[in-house]
């Protein structure tokens, strides 16, 4: 595969260019998707035909680039989220009817939880989370669910590198939070994200006791049941767990 002047090969170029799109951003202009990739723009634009030539981008009369359906297709037909979403629905579901407030799904991705799924209704409390959005593990009820049921190898690696870029949190008060974590069976924020809400995820779990995901949810935070949120979070990621394990 032919290299650039900067040694980059057309993998890692085209690599940058998708991956160049914001979060909630539908389209860019070319010069704008450019930048955002570090890319010459008589590059990006023959890397944007060639790839909207396979539907894997699309092209506006105003000069604007998008993600192609095509893309999407190819995405959703083998992705390992695919199992887990439909394992995990159903059960999403029967939360979000009972607390008519934000649910979501996250697996861990890197030092970050990627949200695969979420479930809202009109008059819920604001949610950060969005599907095909990250957060770092350390804000996240979610990312701290996951972390906290890996090997120890990992968490220590996690910790090792690990850097909050406000000053706020160390790598030990982040080793307390997965401790109180691992040892509660789920994990909580409150006003973390927002002052005005509380995260609570509890960890999916293979049969190595390991989190494959995460399962939470968003409440207001006056919201105070943990009694009866804690269970029925816990009830419904066993549920997700044997649908994986059945898959």
């Amino acid at each position: 595969m032919a290299n650039s002047s900067s040694g980059d090969s057309v993998v890692d170029r085209i690599v940058r260019l998708i991956s160049a799109f914001p979060q909630d951003v539908a389209d860019l202009r070319l010069s704008e998707l450019a930048e955002r990739a570090g890319l010459p723009l008589t590059t990006t634009h023959r890397l944007v035909g060639q790839l909207a030539g396979h539907g894997l981008l699309e092209t506006a009369s105003g000069g604007t680039v998008r993600p192609g359906l095509r893309l999407w297709e190819l995405v959703n037909r083998a992705s390992p989220a695919l199992a887990l979403r439909q394992a995990a629905m159903p059960f999403m579901e029967d939360i979000q009817q009972v607390l008519n407030q934000n649910v979501n799904l996250a697996v861990l991705d890197g030092w970050e939880a990627l949200f695969v799924e979420r479930l809202s209704r009109r008059g819920s409390v604001a949610n950060r989370a969005q599907v095909a959005g990250r957060m770092p593990i350390h804000i996240s009820s979610a990312g701290l669910a996951l972390m906290a049921h890996q090997d120890r190898a990992l968490q220590n690696e996690y910790l090792g590198q690990f850097h909050d870029p406000y000053g706020k949190l160390t790598a030990d008060d982040v080793r307390t939070l997965l401790a109180d974590t691992s040892l509660q069976g789920f994990a909580q924020l409150k006003g973390v994200v927002d002052p005005d809400t509380w995260g609570i995820a509890v960890p999916v779990l293979n049969r190595r006791r390991r989190a494959v995901a995460s399962l939470g949810v968003v409440v207001p935070l006056r919201e105070m049941r943990l009694q009866a949120l804690v269970p029925a979070l816990q009830t419904a990621a066993r549920g997700i767990a044997r649908g994986l394990a059945e898959a």
